[in-house]
């Protein structure tokens, strides 16, 4: 009798905790919260939520956009954000307002002065980008038949994100595998009867120097970004605080040469220098077919990459091939983690494409060139990189806003592509622990790119009004904290998500 009492005393007591929810059970009153998302460096866990355009919607909460009755006015948008233009952070601020699916300038405090953009710097280098590679291009890392059947060249193809080893159908970082092209050039050595090789590594794609001569000396060994290189391993991504390697070319080499001897291959590895063979071929790349509105570069100088195939057999034959993931995937995973190492090498390979050169400054002044080219004013613009480091760049808030409304437009599918890779709110990347309290309106609607060097504050994005209305945003801050100023953005950028400013 006692266990029987015992027992009905403990269901008793789950049901009144059941009750109060703090047990799972057929009679809580509200489900037990969800798994927190996580954010992996090979794969993407959180859910890809479409930056709403004229012509889609995001899912529900937010409703489809609202049409023109809905438009916000000038008057609105000042009336709104009257306190928040107020406080001392903002002082010396430049603001730029537009509606986004008009491209309207609702607001334009100091749009047109010249500032340190930060790393708002990337969005210009996605519109740039986005007009070198077409939609759904690769990046292709290939090993060949140097001179004679012994020596084996890996040629560098602009792939920075490769998997130490197999490779994830589902990855940005991480999709080509350096053990999966291990195990196809194995395999092709043993069928021809190769049992020891001389590894060679061809560095002639968009080759240039690993860091600009503008960035402080401590950004690469402190983790602020990677060494800028067209070969890389995800696993040795440059983070805050954790740095990557000096020389990633040199760590993958190190890496495929153990994989092949794991391989039962003996492998001898070639000093730095000229590989065998023609210099950059095969096409670390397929030359991109022009479409609407991404239109792709034709190298026009002499040390553009050779466009030739290569044989199938005897010198110059393709042993194995891997592919990354899209460029504009990339480039989304870029702006996503602020990956200032990843941005410089996308650009410096679209502007190599381009025949122009591949210094930071000479890659910076192509980016330049490219915006221009996309209709946009960017007269008195300046760019010493690509990816914002450098305290040279100078950019007009109105520039940041145009790039942005054209990236929304849909005419542009790399860019477009892109702006979706923007951190949300509250939730991905440089946003994930901003828009917190008061400011928690704009949580997982507000898509922007932060910027962030000492006195040079920046936030541009777009964000979904309570009228259901897109609004694109710039705001360049200097001379206050970087706590100040970032606490100042998100309140603009909250009182903007709740105006409903018509």
């Amino acid at each position: 009798m006692a266990v029987v009492w015992s027992v009905v005393t403990i269901l008793l007591g789950y049901a009144v905790l059941d009750v109060a929810d703090a047990a799972p059970g057929v009679l809580t009153l509200r489900p037990l919260p969800p798994p927190a998302p996580t954010e992996y460096v090979a794969t993407r866990t959180l859910p890809l939520v479409p930056q709403p355009t004229p012509a889609t919607s995001v899912a529900e909460p937010l409703p489809p956009l609202a049409g023109e009755t809905a438009a916000p006015s000038p008057t609105g948008i000042e009336r709104a954000l009257a306190a928040v233009r107020a406080v001392p952070a903002l002082r010396d601020s430049a603001l730029v307002v537009r509606d986004g699916q008009s491209g309207d300038v609702l607001l334009d405090q100091r749009g047109d002065e010249l500032r340190i953009p930060a790393s708002t710097t990337k969005l210009l280098s996605a519109a740039a980008i986005g007009r070198a590679f077409a939609p759904g291009e690769t990046l292709r890392t290939v090993v060949r038949e140097g001179d004679t059947p012994d020596e084996i060249v890996l040629v560098a193809g602009g792939d920075s994100l490769l998997a130490p080893g197999r490779g994830d159908p589902r990855a940005v970082a991480g999709r080509a595998g350096l053990g999966d092209l291990a195990d196809q050039v194995a395999s092709a050595l043993r069928a021809r009867g190769t049992r020891s090789v001389t590894l060679y590594v061809d560095e002639t794609y968009a080759d240039g120097p690993r860091t600009a001569p503008t960035w402080a000396s401590t950004f690469r060994s402190s983790g602020i970004t990677g060494a800028v290189a067209m070969l890389g391993l995800s696993s040795q991504r440059a983070r805050g605080g954790a740095a990557g390697p000096a020389d990633p070319v040199l760590s993958v080499r190190t890496a495929f040469a153990g994989l092949l001897d794991a391989r039962g291959l003996a492998v001898k590895v070639a000093a730095r220098g000229r590989a065998p063979g023609a210099p950059g071929s095969p096409m670390p790349t397929p030359m991109p077919t022009p479409t609407s509105g991404s239109t792709p570069q034709t190298a026009t100088d002499s040390t553009a990459t050779p466009t030739t195939s290569a044989p199938t057999t005897g010198p110059g034959a393709v042993l194995g091939s891997v592919e990354s993931a899209p460029v504009q995937e990339q480039l989304a995973l870029a702006l996503t983690d602020s990956d200032n190492a990843l941005t410089e090498i996308l650009a410096r390979q679209a502007a190599y494409r381009s025949g122009a050169g591949t210094a930071f400054a000479a890659v910076g002044a192509w980016v330049v060139s490219q915006v221009a080219a996309l209709g946009l004013d960017t007269a008195g613009v300046t760019l010493s990189d690509a990816s914002g480091l450098s305290r040279e760049n100078r950019v007009r808030a109105s520039l940041l806003s145009d790039v942005l409304v054209l990236g929304y437009d849909g005419r542009h599918p790399v860019l477009r592509r892109a702006l979706d890779g923007l951190p949300i709110g509250g939730l991905t990347g440089t946003l994930a622990d901003r828009f917190t309290g008061a400011d928690h309106v704009a949580a997982g609607r507000a898509r922007a790119k932060t910027g962030t060097l000492t006195g040079a504050n920046a936030l541009a994005g777009s964000v979904v009004d309570d009228d259901g209305r897109l609004l694109v945003f710039v705001g360049m801050v200097a001379g206050v904290g970087t706590n100040d100023a970032r606490a100042a953005l998100d309140r603009l950028v909250a009182a903007i998500a709740s105006c409903g400013c018509r």
